[in-house]
């Protein structure tokens, strides 16, 4: 996804073509959706929820699925692209999906939407990080759901079972009704309360959590 942003700064690039190779679809966490914690610690995870494409003894590779990437949105992104966006009947949201390579894209969809580089997740849910599902998407081609992120959360071997075994996350099977909501404010306290917690109490007593 070679692209330049309003600023003129370097260009944002998508993975190349087998870039999510190394990824291991199996194990653990994979496809389920992770709670930020107030004991977290990390401003950066502050009260996210991401979606765990991969977790195994390797490592673990998620998306953050409620925050809003405000430098750009999807027509722009489309545009730095040189994709045709005439087309474009329902932008999808772009989010910021972590602190590691920002300047690649991963788009998140729904499975009735599949090439040769898509990693399957779960039989519902699948990721794409190459340019064509773009172009897809722009020509109505696309998924029936689906968001990007610009960037993901990565976790060496070990590192996020550490973090959960220290109440930092909290884990909960995905559902479309969040994973793919527009209402990116409200994905916070929704997941937290199919875990069966009321959000307010983990305010009131982040140092139970």
């Amino acid at each position: 996804m070679d692209t330049k942003d309003n600023s003129g700064e370097s260009p944002a690039k998508g993975p190349e073509d087998g870039a999510m190779d190394d990824v291991v679809n199996d194990g653990y966490l994979t496809g389920q959706l992770l709670i930020a914690m107030p004991t977290m610690g990390d401003p950066r995870f502050e009260r996210t929820v991401i979606y765990m494409c991969a977790h195994s003894a390797d490592g673990a590779m998620g998306l953050v699925v409620n925050k809003e990437a405000n430098e750009i949105d999807f027509p722009e992104l489309l545009n730095q692209l040189e994709i045709e966006t005439d087309g474009v009947k329902n932008p999808i949201p772009v989010l910021t999906g972590g602190p590691v390579e920002t300047g690649r894209g991963f788009v998140l969809h729904s499975m009735d939407y599949s090439q040769e580089s898509t990693l399957k997740v779960t039989d519902e849910v699948g990721l794409t990080a190459t340019v064509d599902i773009l172009r897809a998407i722009a020509e109505g081609e696309g998924p029936d759901r689906s968001l990007l992120t610009l960037g993901y959360a990565g976790w060496a071997s070990g590192q996020l079972d550490d973090e959960i075994q220290a109440n930092g996350w909290l884990n909960v099977p995905a559902d479309a009704s969040i994973l793919f909501d527009d209402d990116l404010s409200s994905k916070w306290d929704r997941a937290v309360r199919k875990v069966g917690i009321d959000p307010s109490f983990l305010s009131a007593e982040a140092g139970h959590a």
